[in-house]
């Protein structure tokens, strides 16, 4: 058990520094191209709209690093991955919960703010995610996992959550 704990607690510190990317993406980037100054025509229904896209993306994120934590026994950083399949939490609906709790929170602040630059930055930012997901991080995990890792990513979609959670069995 010992190990295991110095696994969690190193996990823990690896996922708490590499927070700063999501951070840095989801909200210091949107705070420098708008200054978070509102454009012209904001009207409250589109404001809660997009308090309802932001607000759960602040906890998909803790909750999908903490998944990374306790139950891979590792971190997001690509430098230190964890040691078993992430696939409890979030991850039994969406493959990337993270990025699309990201994406959600960047729109949340395009219809929160008004400010039409934010939209064309989630657009970038979902084709790098893209990209780095379909030609980087899925085949280091089809080669790090297997077949759990395949039966994985056939059963549960990458961008759209299922609407009942997969059953790893």
């Amino acid at each position: 058990m010992a190990g295991k704990t110095r696994s969690r607690r190193s996990a823990a510190l690896g996922s708490i520094a590499f927070s700063l990317t999501p951070i840095t993406v989801a909200l210091l980037v949107p705070w420098l191209l708008t200054g978070y100054e509102s454009g012209d025509g904001l009207w409250w229904p589109l404001r809660a709209a997009g308090l309802l896209l932001f607000l759960p993306g602040l906890y998909v994120i803790s909750h999908a690093f903490w998944r990374f934590v306790v139950e891979g026994f590792g971190t997001p950083l690509p430098a230190a991955p964890p040691q078993r399949l992430v696939v409890g939490g979030f991850y039994r609906y969406v493959r990337n919960p993270m990025y699309v709790a990201i994406l959600a929170m960047v729109l949340g602040q395009t219809l929160m703010l008004v400010r039409p630059v934010l939209l064309v930055y989630a657009a970038i930012v979902w084709g790098i995610v893209g990209s780095y997901v379909r030609w980087r991080e899925e085949p280091v995990l089809l080669r790090r996992f297997g077949a759990d890792y395949d039966r994985y990513r056939h059963a549960v979609p990458a961008w759209i959550p299922r609407l009942h959670p997969w059953h790893p069995g």
